[in-house]
């Protein structure tokens, strides 16, 4: 909602030295959202003057139609001789009033003006349009052309208010009141403690039986129909130059005189209206629902097919507007076209001013992507005592602006209805802030807001009909506090009870997330979103278990109906997205749940509302969703290492995604082992397996490596990229979180060095878990340190694995055989298992 200062100022006396910003701050900490303010003018310099066209002279033998006029600006120029002025427009003849603007002047966007020569001839200022002004749009798209009683030489920065201030504020959905100038400007008189000169305290004649007849058939679909005529209006008369200025501050097009003076009060006093041409209504006007089928072309020329909740006004014929929403085209306010002498023009027109259902306009407006200014406010609320008063409001407009002759008759059809009342405590805001208002300052700040209220401990508080957002003692106890001003509420941290706080999942949670961020890895959120074609892409067999999906009944999209099985589809996607917009290094990481249907599918219970639901409700609840276990993944590309003075760097290989998910079991104290596999997206011969020992079994728990080059190929994906999965729950339930302090030995280690040749395809982890098992209990690590591949030396196929073995007793200091004797026997088991040979 825009505001203009200056509209404010005429009901709230503000402080002269008040600004824009001053205002901007104190509704600010009344609770409203001032996003901006604009200074409208604030680069624009004058000489901007009044002038009147005496002479147009047309240049011929250019590209395009160009004027040589001169123009009357009285003594504006200092000289009061005609001033020559070049312009292009054609919407303005001999004898308009124009705005001009002359040289030494700036205009807005820094555009200074000076004579200068152009085709031919020397302009002394510009002939100005609403757009070079700064003004939006008037509808003209042309030069500005002033009323003729408008006088010549008077300044025209003061004439068409061109300096204000705009407040534009984020109306939130609760505060439909506050969708007009008499709304922000109560807002305005009760932060400033000043009193309100509400513009919709008019005298409005009674109901009587000669007004324009009106059949509601719809009671709870519209409560209230208040119907005026106004006859006789000018067909010449247009609207006054303060009025299509205020409608522009406020972010609206003129249009016709009827039509803006619409506008203008609906912005005024927030009640939506709607004129129709008296001639073309035929027989009662009615409001019902629609019939199934019906049409009805719109102002904005579109044919809409009609739904039978759609809530329509009605003539004889049928449909003749959309409740709250738009008027129909065959009731349409005719302009005036000069050329025809008036013909067709309105001369008689009667105001709709009525108070339609919020729901009802709200699915009207969706249904048929129809979003107005009416149906805006309609949504968010309307205040219904107040269309009678915006009816007269218009009515006196169109009588002052239009000479038109209001008719006596008066139709008002309202539904019984009684004021909205509420019961609260009077220490209910106290309570509710935590701090001690009295009930003085509740009463005082409730009927600032307009409530009317009685009671002594116990208060019962009529809310005002502008707020139908008041429902409860809790909308009032927020009054209260907006009002106090929400700064100074005290600032109290909470004191959560003794045993409160993380539970070990979620700090095992956090402690993943920040070693793997301290390992150089960033997080990544993705949507649990995929397609299943997806599983394609990742060279998944036909038959395996993350290719069973759970299904959305209204996905946000079609092309990613399913939600994923695994983590990688998200983080794959991020990683090419990132790639495609030049960061090639990448390390990301993600930890979150994925989906898994279970085998017999059940139907989720509705669960009561009128009690807390039982212990056996939740779990037949739980027991319809999907399993959701937690799983931890990262992916890799581009350089692991860069390349500087301390060295060439190195690109991220399939180790490094391995030492992920060591880092991963090292955090949840879980013992994960390695060993060669193959599984969908990783490259056969660069993939780990990983697996834990859980209830004695061995279980694989995810996978680790390089991924497969066709993988990368189809997704998009740096070449060599690597990837790593696990899942975290399973981790989780086999580890051991209790901090383990280390074991320090008084004795000395004793360090062996053992080479061992085997065929390439052996897994280095095989022949590692080989030295371990055969070194037994003396053996305190192993570490491989070296892996050698030569030809001539080893032989056509097979590679060198050195491992440094350390050996320890807790009970004393080992000699040379002991350390030996282990080693020898690690290596035989080595030979026997996967006939690693000793290098010579």
């Amino acid at each position: 909602m825009r505001v203009p200062l200056s509209w404010l100022r005429e009901y709230v006396d503000l402080p002269a030295t008040e600004t824009g910003r001053d205002v901007q701050a104190k509704l600010i900490s009344a609770g409203l959202e001032v996003e901006t303010v604009e200074h409208l003018g604030a680069d624009l310099k004058g000489p901007l003057v009044v002038g009147q066209v005496l002479t147009i002279e047309e240049l011929e033998g250019f590209k395009k139609p160009i004027r040589f006029c001169t123009v009357d600006v009285g003594q504006a120029n200092g000289t009061g001789e005609p001033q020559e002025i070049v312009c292009g427009a054609r919407n303005f003849s001999v004898g308009d009033k124009v705005v001009v603007v002359l040289p030494g002047a700036t205009l807005p966007g820094g555009f200074s003006i000076s004579a200068r020569k152009t085709y031919g001839k020397t302009s002394h200022g510009m002939i100005c349009s609403s757009d070079e002004l700064g003004m939006g749009d008037d509808g003209t798209h042309g030069i500005i052309v002033l009323p003729p009683e408008t006088e010549v030489g008077k300044d025209a920065v003061e004439l068409l208010e061109l300096v204000d201030e705009v407040l534009d504020i984020a109306v939130t959905a609760n505060r439909g009141d506050c969708l007009s100038i008499r709304g922000v400007a109560r807002e305005t008189a009760i932060a400033y403690g000043l009193p309100l000169r509400d513009p919709a305290l008019l005298d409005v004649p009674g109901p009587n039986a000669y007004g324009y007849p009106v059949k509601v058939s719809d009671p709870a679909g519209c409560d209230r129909f208040t119907a005026r005529t106004v006859t006789g209006l000018s067909p010449e008369a247009r609207s006054p130059i303060w009025l299509q200025r205020r409608l522009q501050k406020v972010g609206m097009r003129p249009i016709s005189l009827a039509v803006d003076v619409t506008n203008y009060v609906m912005m005024e006093l927030g009640q939506p209206l709607h004129a129709y041409d008296r001639h073309q209504v035929q027989g009662t006007i009615g409001v019902r629902r629609a019939q199934e089928g019906e049409k009805i072309v719109t102002l904005d020329g579109v044919e809409r097919k009609l739904h039978a909740e759609d809530l329509v006004i009605t003539d004889d014929r049928g449909p003749i507007g959309l409740a709250g929403v738009m008027g129909g085209a065959d009731t349409e306010i005719a302009d005036h076209d000069p050329s025809e002498e008036g013909a067709g023009a309105t001369t008689d027109v009667i105001i709709e001013a009525a108070h339609f259902d919020q729901v009802s306009v709200a699915r009207t407006a969706r249904r048929h992507k129809l979003s107005s200014e009416a149906s805006r406010r309609f949504e968010r609320g309307v205040d219904p005592q107040a269309a009678a008063a915006a009816a007269q409001r218009t009515v006196d407009l169109l009588v002052l602006l239009a000479g038109g002759t209001a008719e006596a008759g008066v139709t008002e059809v309202i539904a019984p209805g009684a004021p909205h009342t509420i019961t609260m405590a009077a220490d209910h805001p106290d309570k509710v802030a935590g701090v001690t208002y009295g009930r003085e300052t509740v009463v005082r700040r409730l009927q600032e807001v307009g409530c009317d209220v009685y009671g002594q401990d116990e208060l019962i508080v009529t809310v005002p009909s502008w707020r139908p957002d008041l429902t409860d003692p809790n909308d009032l106890a927020e009054e209260v506090i907006r009002l106090e001003g929400y700064e100074n509420l005290p600032s109290t941290l909470p004191r959560p009870p003794a045993g409160r706080g993380l539970t070990a999942r979620q700090r095992l949670h956090r402690r993943i997330g920040r070693a793997l961020a301290g390992a150089g890895y960033v997080e990544a959120l993705n949507y649990p979103f995929v397609s299943e074609q997806v599983f394609d892409q990742l060279g998944l067999e036909a038959d395996d278990p993350a290719r069973r999906v759970v299904k959305l009944a209204n996905p946000l999209s079609d092309e990613e109906p399913a939600l994923r099985t695994s983590l990688l589809p998200g983080l794959l996607a991020a990683l090419r997205r990132n790639d495609g917009r030049g960061s090639h290094d990448l390390a990301l990481f993600e930890t979150g749940l994925v989906f898994q249907p279970r085998d017999a599918a059940e139907v989720a219970a509705n669960l009561p509302v009128d009690r807390r639901p039982s212990p056996d409700d939740i779990a037949a609840l739980n027991a319809a969703l999907p399993d959701q276990p937690r799983h931890v993944a990262v992916v890799l590309a581009g350089a692991r290492e860069q390349a500087g003075w301390w060295g060439k760097g190195r690109p991220a290989d399939w180790a490094d995604a391995v030492e992920a998910a060591r880092t991963v079991a090292r955090e949840a104290g879980a013992d994960l082992r390695m060993r060669k596999g193959q599984y969908g997206p990783w490259h056969p011969g660069r993939c780990a397996e990983l697996t834990v020992t859980v209830d004695g079994a061995e279980r694989v728990v995810g996978h680790a490596g390089e991924l497969h080059p066709r993988v990368l190929k189809t997704l998009g994906l740096p070449a060599r990229a690597c990837a790593m999965e696990l899942d975290l729950d399973v981790l989780e339930r086999v580890g051991d979180t209790v901090p383990q302090a280390p074991s320090i030995s008084t004795f000395p280690v004793a360090t062996q060095d053992v080479a061992l040749v085997v065929d390439a395809f052996v897994p280095a982890a095989d022949v590692e878990a080989a030295l371990r098992e055969g070194a037994g209990e003396l053996l305190e690590s192993i570490r491989l340190f070296d892996v050698y591949e030569n030809a001539e030396q080893l032989g056509e196929g097979r590679k060198s694995l050195a491992y440094a073995l350390r050996f320890r007793a807790d009970d004393r200091t080992l000699t040379v055989d002991e350390a030996s004797a282990a080693r020898e026997t690690a290596v035989a088991l080595a030979a026997d298992r996967t006939g690693a040979v000793l290098r010579g």
